[in-house]
């Protein structure tokens, strides 16, 4: 998991370096990060199920084989279109992976202990997503031709986990449901769980979508909007900011592992509402002690709201279910992660960035803080329903 979802953000520092190779503006960067996050929501509506069908070994090494491959026609990659291709086989490739390595976690939990399951879920997709773009920063900004060498990593990793996953016998677990192959089993379907679960769910996905929306804002943009708020520059930089939230938000879900999923959402969601608050200021005060606090406050949130919501799936979902409620879940996050960054990129071409940017905000901090007061007012859910 760790190192298939590495090549997924590996981009984000280097996003710079494309739009002055192809001159490129502010819209067509969040066009490529759309895509890729598009790709990977339309590979869970169409594949999400496909870890409980064929059982998790097979689709995790379908999936590394394929973001290894979009890794390496990322470093080849000669125009737009064969760079958007190759984030299009990225997105597909990661939720494959996040949705199958997220079962087999799931599977090897002896214990039956859901809150640790969770936790080490949330923790390796956290530090994972947040490897690919510190070491591609790094690289890009002190090795040459960075277009190329920033992606070889993950390419060697990668190849190393393919023959390591292949290398495993046939695993004694859960076997998968069997189902009717039709074309029917393969048509996008949400998958909810029993009616008196779902406002609990429903808040876990909810808080998935303010998680990716807020940390998308810094994958796709951060180069541009750091440019007036800090007084360092360049890919490491961009790559640091966007990692260490990442960092730090495993850190922030080892610290909290024993908080109750209710307690972690809400405080994470009120998080999220400070720290567009505080970007909100420091679009004036342009102050780098702000802009460090927003990030930590962004960690924070982030990993708390990924943790509880998490959690939360692992308590909702009866076995034969998992698969399909994970990839809702994470649905709705790629959705979070979609639209506001699409609209964001459209606004800071039409009204400029900073306008766009209090926009963004606005609306994420609203949200956030209304999905912390129904949280707040939905009763505690005890126990998971596989106990």
């Amino acid at each position: 998991m760790c190192i298939g979802v590495m090549g997924t953000a590996l981009a984000s520092p280097l996003y710079p370096l494309y739009q002055d190779r192809w001159d490129l503006n502010a819209s067509h960067i969040t066009q490529l990060y759309v895509a890729y996050m598009a790709s990977g929501l339309t590979g869970l509506l169409f594949l999400g199920r496909l870890s409980d069908m064929k059982g998790f070994m097979p689709v995790l090494r379908t999936g590394l084989i394929l973001v290894t491959s979009g890794v390496t026609l990322s470093a080849f990659a000669w125009d737009v279109g064969s760079f958007l291709f190759s984030r299009i086989m990225i997105g597909m490739a990661s939720s494959m992976i996040v949705t199958s390595a997220s079962i087999g976690l799931g599977q090897f939990n002896r214990g039956g202990d859901v809150q640790r399951a969770a936790a080490t879920t949330s923790l390796m997709l956290a530090f994972g997503f947040g490897l690919g773009p510190v070491v591609g920063g790094l690289i890009a900004q002190w090795i040459p031709n960075p277009l190329f060498s920033s992606y070889l990593p993950s390419m060697v990793l990668g190849i190393l986990a393919i023959y390591a996953l292949f290398q495993i016998r046939p695993i004694a677990s859960k076997q998968p449901v069997p189902q009717k192959n039709s074309w029917r089993t393969w048509m996008p379907r949400l998958t909810l769980p029993a009616t008196h679960l779902r406002r609990p769910y429903l808040i876990g996905c909810l808080s998935a979508c303010c998680a990716f929306a807020m940390f998308s804002l810094f994958a796709s943009l951060a180069p541009s909007f750091m440019a007036q708020m800090v007084p360092w520059h360049g890919p490491a930089t961009s790559g640091f900011s966007i990692g260490i939230i990442l960092f730090l938000s495993s850190g922030f879900q080892l610290l909290i592992r024993r908080w109750p999923a209710k307690r972690s959402v809400i405080v994470g969601l009120l998080s999220f509402t400070l720290a567009c608050i505080a970007l909100l200021i420091n679009l004036w005060a342009s102050s780098s002690l702000l802009f460090i606090v927003c990030v930590l406050l962004t960690a924070f949130g982030h990993g708390l709201c990924m943790y509880g919501g998490m959690s939360i799936v692992q308590r909702v979902s009866p076995p034969h279910q998992r698969a399909g409620l994970t990839s809702t879940y994470l649905i709705t996050g790629y959705l979070g992660a979609i639209l506001p960054i699409l609209g964001l990129g459209w606004l800071a071409d039409h009204l400029g960035l900073d306008q766009g940017l209090m926009i963004f905000c606005s609306l994420v901090a609203t949200a956030a803080l209304t999905v912390a007061i129904i949280a707040y007012l939905t009763p505690v859910l005890h126990k998971p329903t596989s106990a």
